[in-house]
């Protein structure tokens, strides 16, 4: 008995034994016009065994491809599509290179100086000034989410005038919210969060309860001694 272990490597696998057999008796076909027919005749039958990949963009195209790679590009053959080389798959991709996005405060994010970039276009006057209001709002909800105790409006402040390079200023009639709005509506999401939990388990979604043992109309679900 043959094993796997002991017969010549597989290509690609996915097509099995008997595909890898065929291609190979393909190669060895001498005249060209009986290779050619035999060569779409395994094309059909690749397709067959793959029939999800009938959906997928140039399906031909990608049977061919494989026929040539089974045979260690071997085989010479008509091909409706340009022959693969050797070369075309040892070589490497091109090096994807990253954006490297330099934050200065990291618990602010990048969006946040995006935002503060924009602002900085608007021209003077009301609508700038709401603006900058809301965005110091962020800024302070932001560094509450990575430090739970308290935040001065000195430090927010500052760094609104660092990262917009003095560009942003809070006008003298605006007010910071208090930290305990923040702190106090995260509390809030927690706790409903909780109940919502806390409820799914109560709730009696057609799971086990001990009340099915009980009397009135569940007598016949109770265990017989």
């Amino acid at each position: 008995m043959d094993y796997n272990t002991s017969l010549p490597r597989m290509i690609i696998p996915e097509y099995g034994r008997n595909i890898q057999k065929m291609i190979d008796f393909a190669v060895s076909v001498e005249d060209r016009e009986e290779r050619n027919k035999v060569a779409q005749a395994i094309i059909h039958v690749m397709g067959q065994l793959n029939p999800h990949l009938r959906d997928v963009t140039d399906f031909k195209h990608k049977l061919w491809d494989h026929i040539f790679i089974i045979s260690d590009f071997r085989l010479d053959v008509d091909s409706p599509y340009p022959k693969p080389t050797r070369e075309s798959f040892q070589t490497k991709p091109d090096k994807v290179f990253y954006p490297s996005n330099d934050i200065c405060y990291k618990h602010y994010g990048k969006t946040v100086e995006r935002i503060i970039a924009k602002a900085k276009e608007y021209p003077e006057g009301d609508e700038k000034n709401a603006l900058t209001e809301q965005i110091a709002n962020l800024m302070k909800r932001s560094y509450l989410t990575w430090n739970r105790d308290s935040v001065n409006d000195e430090v927010i402040l500052k760094h609104l005038n660092e990262l917009s390079g003095g560009g942003l200023k809070l006008a003298e009639s605006s007010i910071l919210r208090s930290t305990q709005t923040f702190v106090q509506r995260s509390g809030q999401s927690r706790d409903r969060d909780k109940k919502k939990q806390a409820g799914g388990k109560q709730s009696n979604g057609g799971g086990y309860r001990k009340d099915n043992l009980g009397s009135g109309s569940n007598q016949k679900f109770k265990r017989k001694f």
